[in-house]
Protein backbone atom coordinates (compact mmCIF):
# COMPACT_ATOMS: atom_id res chain seq x y z
CA UNK A 1 0.00 0.00 0.00
CA UNK A 2 2.97 2.45 0.82
CA UNK A 3 4.52 1.57 -2.89
CA UNK A 4 1.12 2.58 -4.00
CA UNK A 5 0.38 5.60 -2.21
CA UNK A 6 3.95 6.70 -3.22
CA UNK A 7 3.66 6.18 -6.67
CA UNK A 8 0.24 8.00 -6.49
CA UNK A 9 1.86 11.35 -4.74
CA UNK A 10 4.90 10.96 -7.65
CA UNK A 11 1.69 10.99 -10.15
CA UNK A 12 0.63 13.96 -8.69
CA UNK A 13 3.42 15.76 -8.17
CA UNK A 14 4.67 15.41 -12.28
CA UNK A 15 0.70 15.95 -13.29
CA UNK A 16 0.91 19.43 -11.25
CA UNK A 17 4.77 19.90 -12.80
CA UNK A 18 3.20 19.82 -15.99
CA UNK A 19 0.09 22.15 -15.17
CA UNK A 20 2.58 24.37 -14.39
CA UNK A 21 5.17 24.26 -17.32
CA UNK A 22 2.09 24.48 -19.68
CA UNK A 23 1.02 27.68 -17.73
CA UNK A 24 4.37 29.32 -18.61
CA UNK A 25 4.29 28.63 -22.03
CA UNK A 26 4.12 31.64 -24.14
CA UNK A 27 1.15 30.73 -26.38
CA UNK A 28 1.12 32.26 -29.97
CA UNK A 29 -2.15 32.20 -32.10
CA UNK A 30 -2.10 30.25 -35.28
CA UNK A 31 -4.88 30.80 -38.02
CA UNK A 32 -5.24 30.26 -41.48
CA UNK A 33 -7.66 27.76 -44.00
CA UNK A 34 -6.12 24.33 -43.12
CA UNK A 35 -8.93 22.61 -45.29
CA UNK A 36 -10.67 23.42 -48.48
CA UNK A 37 -8.96 25.68 -51.96
CA UNK A 38 -6.65 27.86 -49.61
CA UNK A 39 -5.01 24.72 -47.48
CA UNK A 40 -1.91 24.93 -49.59
CA UNK A 41 -0.90 28.47 -48.24
CA UNK A 42 -2.35 27.43 -44.97
CA UNK A 43 -0.94 24.23 -44.13
CA UNK A 44 2.51 25.25 -45.02
CA UNK A 45 2.47 28.61 -43.32
CA UNK A 46 1.48 26.43 -40.54
CA UNK A 47 4.61 23.69 -40.96
CA UNK A 48 6.68 26.68 -41.60
CA UNK A 49 6.27 28.16 -38.32
CA UNK A 50 5.86 24.92 -36.19
CA UNK A 51 9.22 24.52 -38.01
CA UNK A 52 10.52 27.79 -36.47
CA UNK A 53 8.74 27.11 -32.96
CA UNK A 54 10.48 23.98 -32.71
CA UNK A 55 14.01 25.14 -33.23
CA UNK A 56 13.71 28.09 -30.57
CA UNK A 57 12.38 25.57 -28.18
CA UNK A 58 15.11 23.21 -28.73
CA UNK A 59 17.60 26.23 -27.69
CA UNK A 60 15.86 26.84 -24.59
CA UNK A 61 12.58 29.00 -25.61
CA UNK A 62 12.28 32.62 -25.08
CA UNK A 63 13.24 33.68 -21.47
CA UNK A 64 13.42 30.30 -20.74
CA UNK A 65 9.92 29.72 -21.44
CA UNK A 66 8.46 27.46 -24.44
CA UNK A 67 6.53 28.95 -27.41
CA UNK A 68 3.28 26.93 -27.84
CA UNK A 69 1.51 27.24 -31.04
CA UNK A 70 -2.16 27.51 -30.63
CA UNK A 71 -3.38 26.53 -34.02
CA UNK A 72 -6.75 27.07 -35.37
CA UNK A 73 -8.52 26.24 -39.02
CA UNK A 74 -10.69 30.06 -40.20
CA UNK A 75 -11.72 27.98 -42.94
CA UNK A 76 -10.66 31.27 -45.60
CA UNK A 77 -14.58 32.45 -43.93
CA UNK A 78 -14.91 35.91 -42.85
CA UNK A 79 -17.40 34.86 -40.36
CA UNK A 80 -15.10 32.05 -38.82
CA UNK A 81 -11.97 33.92 -39.03
CA UNK A 82 -13.63 36.53 -37.03
CA UNK A 83 -14.57 33.77 -34.26
CA UNK A 84 -11.37 31.95 -34.32
CA UNK A 85 -9.77 35.55 -33.69
CA UNK A 86 -11.76 36.11 -30.71
CA UNK A 87 -11.27 32.37 -29.20
CA UNK A 88 -7.45 32.97 -29.27
CA UNK A 89 -7.99 36.46 -27.82
CA UNK A 90 -10.70 35.63 -24.98
CA UNK A 91 -9.91 31.91 -24.23
CA UNK A 92 -6.50 30.72 -25.26
CA UNK A 93 -5.10 34.22 -23.96
CA UNK A 94 -2.39 34.39 -26.55
CA UNK A 95 0.11 37.26 -26.80
CA UNK A 96 0.44 37.25 -30.47
CA UNK A 97 -1.25 35.96 -33.31
CA UNK A 98 0.45 34.84 -36.66
CA UNK A 99 -1.04 33.84 -40.21
CA UNK A 100 -4.20 35.55 -42.27
CA UNK A 101 -3.67 33.78 -45.78
CA UNK A 102 -7.19 35.52 -47.19
CA UNK A 103 -7.29 39.17 -47.20
CA UNK A 104 -10.39 39.01 -46.60
CA UNK A 105 -10.59 37.24 -43.14
CA UNK A 106 -7.44 39.41 -42.13
CA UNK A 107 -9.73 43.03 -43.11
CA UNK A 108 -12.67 41.16 -41.21
CA UNK A 109 -10.71 39.80 -38.06
CA UNK A 110 -7.55 41.61 -37.01
CA UNK A 111 -9.46 44.32 -36.08
CA UNK A 112 -9.84 42.64 -32.28
CA UNK A 113 -6.21 42.41 -32.09
CA UNK A 114 -6.03 45.82 -32.55
CA UNK A 115 -8.27 46.32 -29.74
CA UNK A 116 -6.85 43.72 -27.44
CA UNK A 117 -3.85 45.60 -28.13
CA UNK A 118 -2.30 42.38 -29.60
CA UNK A 119 0.29 42.06 -32.35
CA UNK A 120 -0.81 40.39 -35.37
CA UNK A 121 1.74 39.08 -38.23
CA UNK A 122 0.17 39.04 -41.80
CA UNK A 123 2.70 36.04 -43.02
CA UNK A 124 0.71 35.29 -46.35
CA UNK A 125 -2.27 37.68 -47.04
CA UNK A 126 -1.59 40.93 -49.55
CA UNK A 127 -3.97 42.90 -49.51
CA UNK A 128 -2.77 46.59 -49.95
CA UNK A 129 -5.45 48.24 -46.85
CA UNK A 130 -4.04 45.57 -44.23
CA UNK A 131 -1.22 47.07 -42.56
CA UNK A 132 -3.41 50.93 -43.21
CA UNK A 133 -6.12 49.39 -41.40
CA UNK A 134 -5.15 50.94 -38.85
CA UNK A 135 -2.59 53.22 -39.40
CA UNK A 136 -4.16 56.88 -38.03
CA UNK A 137 -4.64 55.15 -34.59
CA UNK A 138 -1.61 56.40 -31.67
CA UNK A 139 -0.52 52.41 -32.10
CA UNK A 140 -0.95 50.04 -35.30
CA UNK A 141 -0.87 46.09 -34.06
CA UNK A 142 -0.84 44.70 -37.34
CA UNK A 143 2.38 43.38 -39.52
CA UNK A 144 3.69 41.96 -42.63
CA UNK A 145 6.17 39.75 -43.80
CA UNK A 146 4.50 39.56 -47.60
CA UNK A 147 4.96 41.25 -50.64
CA UNK A 148 1.73 43.34 -50.76
CA UNK A 149 -0.81 43.97 -53.58
CA UNK A 150 0.60 47.43 -54.67
CA UNK A 151 4.62 45.76 -54.99
CA UNK A 152 3.20 42.38 -57.15
CA UNK A 153 0.64 44.64 -59.11
CA UNK A 154 3.15 47.03 -60.23
CA UNK A 155 5.83 44.17 -60.93
CA UNK A 156 3.24 42.73 -62.90
CA UNK A 157 2.16 45.21 -64.83
CA UNK A 158 5.96 45.94 -65.69
CA UNK A 159 6.69 42.65 -66.47
CA UNK A 160 3.85 43.10 -69.21
CA UNK A 161 3.93 46.17 -70.42
CA UNK A 162 7.34 46.89 -69.79
CA UNK A 163 9.31 43.73 -70.68
CA UNK A 164 6.46 42.02 -72.90
CA UNK A 165 5.27 45.00 -74.62
CA UNK A 166 1.69 44.08 -74.40
CA UNK A 167 -0.98 46.42 -74.11
CA UNK A 168 -4.47 44.12 -74.39
CA UNK A 169 -4.49 43.25 -71.32
CA UNK A 170 -7.64 40.83 -69.57
CA UNK A 171 -7.81 40.71 -65.86
CA UNK A 172 -9.93 37.89 -64.30
CA UNK A 173 -10.19 37.93 -60.99
CA UNK A 174 -12.18 36.10 -58.16
CA UNK A 175 -15.02 37.50 -56.21
CA UNK A 176 -13.67 37.84 -52.80
CA UNK A 177 -11.47 40.83 -51.05
CA UNK A 178 -8.38 39.16 -52.37
CA UNK A 179 -9.53 39.20 -55.98
CA UNK A 180 -11.38 42.24 -55.93
CA UNK A 181 -8.88 44.68 -54.41
CA UNK A 182 -6.30 42.97 -56.44
CA UNK A 183 -8.16 44.23 -59.35
CA UNK A 184 -8.49 47.44 -58.21
CA UNK A 185 -4.65 47.55 -57.73
CA UNK A 186 -3.77 46.06 -61.27
CA UNK A 187 -6.32 49.01 -63.03
CA UNK A 188 -4.69 51.43 -61.26
CA UNK A 189 -0.74 50.42 -62.37
CA UNK A 190 -1.91 49.96 -65.67
CA UNK A 191 -3.83 53.44 -65.89
CA UNK A 192 -0.10 54.94 -64.76
CA UNK A 193 1.19 53.37 -67.93
CA UNK A 194 -1.92 55.00 -69.87
CA UNK A 195 -3.55 51.45 -70.52
CA UNK A 196 -7.66 50.56 -69.76
CA UNK A 197 -7.85 46.83 -69.60
CA UNK A 198 -10.06 45.36 -72.41
CA UNK A 199 -11.55 42.80 -70.17
CA UNK A 200 -12.11 42.55 -66.79
CA UNK A 201 -14.11 39.69 -65.56
CA UNK A 202 -15.14 38.41 -62.22
CA UNK A 203 -15.63 34.78 -61.31
CA UNK A 204 -17.01 33.04 -57.79
CA UNK A 205 -15.05 30.78 -55.54
CA UNK A 206 -15.98 27.26 -56.82
CA UNK A 207 -16.40 28.25 -60.48
CA UNK A 208 -15.20 25.08 -62.40
CA UNK A 209 -16.17 26.62 -65.90
CA UNK A 210 -14.27 29.95 -66.61
CA UNK A 211 -15.45 30.07 -70.58
CA UNK A 212 -17.95 32.82 -70.61
CA UNK A 213 -14.96 35.34 -69.28
CA UNK A 214 -12.77 33.64 -71.49
CA UNK A 215 -14.85 34.21 -74.19
CA UNK A 216 -15.48 37.93 -73.58
CA UNK A 217 -11.75 38.13 -72.99
CA UNK A 218 -10.41 36.36 -76.33
CA UNK A 219 -12.87 38.70 -78.51
CA UNK A 220 -12.09 42.13 -76.84
CA UNK A 221 -8.37 40.78 -78.48
CA UNK A 222 -6.67 40.10 -75.23
CA UNK A 223 -3.00 39.56 -75.42
CA UNK A 224 -2.01 38.00 -72.18
CA UNK A 225 -4.24 37.09 -69.06
CA UNK A 226 -3.68 38.13 -65.28
CA UNK A 227 -5.54 36.33 -62.20
CA UNK A 228 -6.02 37.38 -59.44
CA UNK A 229 -6.95 34.55 -57.31
CA UNK A 230 -6.46 30.96 -55.45
CA UNK A 231 -5.52 27.14 -56.60
CA UNK A 232 -8.41 25.68 -58.14
CA UNK A 233 -10.02 28.38 -60.15
CA UNK A 234 -6.80 29.44 -61.81
CA UNK A 235 -6.59 26.30 -62.68
CA UNK A 236 -9.73 25.87 -64.58
CA UNK A 237 -8.54 29.33 -66.05
CA UNK A 238 -5.25 27.53 -67.32
CA UNK A 239 -7.45 24.37 -68.61
CA UNK A 240 -10.17 26.78 -70.05
CA UNK A 241 -8.03 28.55 -72.05
CA UNK A 242 -6.36 24.97 -73.76
CA UNK A 243 -9.94 23.99 -74.29
CA UNK A 244 -10.92 26.88 -76.19
CA UNK A 245 -7.72 26.72 -77.94
CA UNK A 246 -6.18 30.18 -76.88
CA UNK A 247 -2.80 30.48 -76.83
CA UNK A 248 -1.49 33.58 -75.00
CA UNK A 249 0.48 33.69 -72.17
CA UNK A 250 -0.86 33.69 -68.57
CA UNK A 251 0.32 35.89 -65.43
CA UNK A 252 -1.30 37.35 -62.11
CA UNK A 253 -0.17 37.14 -58.18
CA UNK A 254 1.75 34.84 -56.49
CA UNK A 255 -0.91 32.76 -56.06
CA UNK A 256 -0.12 30.97 -58.68
CA UNK A 257 2.26 28.85 -57.08
CA UNK A 258 -0.14 26.66 -55.00
CA UNK A 259 0.33 23.20 -55.72
CA UNK A 260 -3.62 23.11 -56.38
CA UNK A 261 -3.09 25.09 -59.44
CA UNK A 262 0.12 23.21 -60.49
CA UNK A 263 -1.23 19.92 -60.08
CA UNK A 264 -4.75 20.52 -61.57
CA UNK A 265 -3.51 22.05 -64.62
CA UNK A 266 -0.98 19.77 -64.96
CA UNK A 267 1.33 20.91 -68.55
CA UNK A 268 -1.29 23.68 -69.01
CA UNK A 269 -0.15 25.79 -66.15
CA UNK A 270 3.76 25.65 -67.47
CA UNK A 271 5.33 28.57 -68.36
CA UNK A 272 2.96 30.64 -66.55
CA UNK A 273 4.86 33.05 -64.24
CA UNK A 274 4.19 35.50 -61.09
CA UNK A 275 6.20 36.82 -58.19
CA UNK A 276 7.65 35.79 -55.33
CA UNK A 277 9.59 36.35 -52.31
CA UNK A 278 10.95 32.64 -51.95
CA UNK A 279 11.39 30.01 -54.72
CA UNK A 280 12.03 26.64 -53.34
CA UNK A 281 15.97 26.30 -53.83
CA UNK A 282 18.61 25.58 -51.51
CA UNK A 283 20.92 28.50 -52.64
CA UNK A 284 22.00 29.80 -49.35
CA UNK A 285 22.62 27.74 -46.09
CA UNK A 286 19.41 29.37 -44.33
CA UNK A 287 17.43 28.35 -47.32
CA UNK A 288 19.02 24.72 -47.52
CA UNK A 289 18.48 23.82 -43.75
CA UNK A 290 14.98 25.00 -43.95
CA UNK A 291 14.42 23.34 -46.82
CA UNK A 292 15.67 20.15 -45.82
CA UNK A 293 13.99 20.33 -42.50
CA UNK A 294 10.73 20.70 -44.13
CA UNK A 295 11.09 17.93 -46.30
CA UNK A 296 12.36 15.79 -43.55
CA UNK A 297 9.31 16.78 -40.84
CA UNK A 298 6.44 16.80 -43.75
CA UNK A 299 7.93 13.75 -45.93
CA UNK A 300 7.11 15.56 -48.80
CA UNK A 301 10.00 16.97 -51.68
CA UNK A 302 7.98 20.17 -53.23
CA UNK A 303 6.52 21.88 -50.24
CA UNK A 304 2.70 22.96 -51.35
CA UNK A 305 2.84 26.89 -50.89
CA UNK A 306 6.81 27.56 -50.32
CA UNK A 307 6.19 31.14 -50.42
CA UNK A 308 3.65 30.77 -47.30
CA UNK A 309 5.80 27.93 -45.67
CA UNK A 310 9.03 30.77 -46.13
CA UNK A 311 6.93 33.36 -44.69
CA UNK A 312 5.41 31.44 -41.75
CA UNK A 313 8.66 30.12 -40.66
CA UNK A 314 10.24 33.63 -40.76
CA UNK A 315 7.18 35.06 -38.77
CA UNK A 316 7.73 33.39 -36.09
CA UNK A 317 11.75 34.60 -35.66
CA UNK A 318 10.40 38.26 -35.67
CA UNK A 319 7.61 37.67 -33.41
CA UNK A 320 9.82 36.14 -31.30
CA UNK A 321 13.43 38.47 -31.49
CA UNK A 322 10.78 41.29 -30.53
CA UNK A 323 9.29 39.88 -27.60
CA UNK A 324 13.44 38.27 -26.40
CA UNK A 325 14.39 42.38 -27.01
CA UNK A 326 11.24 43.58 -25.11
CA UNK A 327 11.98 40.74 -21.93
CA UNK A 328 8.14 40.36 -22.01
CA UNK A 329 5.08 39.11 -23.86
CA UNK A 330 2.88 42.38 -22.88
CA UNK A 331 1.53 43.18 -26.47
CA UNK A 332 2.35 47.37 -26.13
CA UNK A 333 6.15 46.29 -25.47
CA UNK A 334 6.12 43.57 -27.92
CA UNK A 335 4.92 46.39 -30.18
CA UNK A 336 7.12 48.98 -29.87
CA UNK A 337 9.97 46.48 -29.88
CA UNK A 338 8.89 44.89 -33.34
CA UNK A 339 8.85 48.83 -34.49
CA UNK A 340 13.00 49.20 -33.21
CA UNK A 341 14.21 45.36 -33.82
CA UNK A 342 18.09 45.77 -32.96
CA UNK A 343 19.66 42.34 -33.58
CA UNK A 344 19.56 41.38 -37.38
CA UNK A 345 17.43 38.52 -38.08
CA UNK A 346 18.71 35.30 -40.71
CA UNK A 347 15.53 34.28 -42.56
CA UNK A 348 14.49 32.75 -45.00
CA UNK A 349 13.13 34.91 -47.28
CA UNK A 350 15.88 37.64 -46.36
CA UNK A 351 17.68 39.03 -43.43
CA UNK A 352 15.73 41.29 -41.87
CA UNK A 353 17.72 44.29 -40.33
CA UNK A 354 15.15 46.71 -38.43
CA UNK A 355 12.27 45.77 -41.08
CA UNK A 356 9.92 47.49 -39.22
CA UNK A 357 9.29 50.97 -37.82
CA UNK A 358 6.64 53.21 -36.50
CA UNK A 359 5.50 54.08 -39.83
CA UNK A 360 6.27 51.11 -41.89
CA UNK A 361 4.99 47.54 -40.75
CA UNK A 362 6.01 46.12 -44.16
CA UNK A 363 8.87 44.22 -44.16
CA UNK A 364 8.67 43.08 -47.92
CA UNK A 365 9.84 46.00 -50.33
CA UNK A 366 9.55 45.21 -54.13
CA UNK A 367 13.38 44.85 -54.55
CA UNK A 368 13.21 41.77 -52.66
CA UNK A 369 10.61 39.88 -54.80
CA UNK A 370 10.84 37.87 -57.79
CA UNK A 371 9.25 35.96 -60.78
CA UNK A 372 8.98 32.71 -60.64
CA UNK A 373 7.89 30.08 -63.98
CA UNK A 374 6.12 26.78 -63.30
CA UNK A 375 7.62 24.84 -65.39
CA UNK A 376 7.61 20.45 -64.82
CA UNK A 377 5.30 20.67 -61.89
CA UNK A 378 7.57 23.34 -60.49
CA UNK A 379 7.98 26.52 -59.70
CA UNK A 380 11.55 28.02 -60.69
CA UNK A 381 13.10 31.15 -61.24
CA UNK A 382 11.91 32.97 -64.51
CA UNK A 383 15.22 34.82 -65.09
CA UNK A 384 18.11 33.15 -65.39
CA UNK A 385 19.87 36.43 -63.81
CA UNK A 386 17.98 36.27 -60.67
CA UNK A 387 18.25 32.58 -60.83
CA UNK A 388 22.44 33.23 -61.01
CA UNK A 389 22.13 36.04 -58.05
CA UNK A 390 19.46 33.39 -56.30
CA UNK A 391 22.68 32.97 -53.34
CA UNK A 392 22.43 36.79 -52.89
CA UNK A 393 20.19 37.85 -50.39
CA UNK A 394 17.87 40.17 -51.22
CA UNK A 395 16.90 43.07 -48.12
CA UNK A 396 14.88 45.81 -47.04
CA UNK A 397 16.66 49.61 -46.71
CA UNK A 398 17.61 49.37 -42.82
CA UNK A 399 14.74 51.77 -41.43
CA UNK A 400 16.56 54.78 -39.19
CA UNK A 401 16.89 53.02 -35.32
CA UNK A 402 15.10 55.49 -32.65
CA UNK A 403 17.28 57.09 -30.38
CA UNK A 404 17.35 55.76 -26.82
CA UNK A 405 15.94 59.26 -25.31
CA UNK A 406 13.45 60.04 -28.76
CA UNK A 407 10.34 58.88 -26.54
CA UNK A 408 11.29 61.23 -23.85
Amino acid sequence: MKLIHKLALGSIAMAIATLTFAADDIKIGLQGPLTGGSSPMGVSMRDGAKLAVAEINAKGGIMGRKIQLIERDDEASNERGVQVSQELINKEKVVATLGYINSGVSLASQRFYQEAKIPVMNNVATATPITKQFADQPENYVFRNSANDTIQSSLIVEQVVGNLKLTKVAILADATNYGQLGRADLEKRLAEKGITAVAIEKYNIKDVDMTPQLLKAKEAGAQIVITYGIGPELAQIANGMVKLGWKVPMTGSWTLSMANFIDNAGKNADGTIMPQTFIQEPNTPKRKSFIDAYQKAYKVKRIPSPVSAAQGYDSVLLLAAAMKQANSTDGPKILAALENLQAPIDGVVTKYDHPFSKADHEAITANMVVFGKVKDGVVVYANDADKQKGSEVRTKAAAKPVAKDAKK
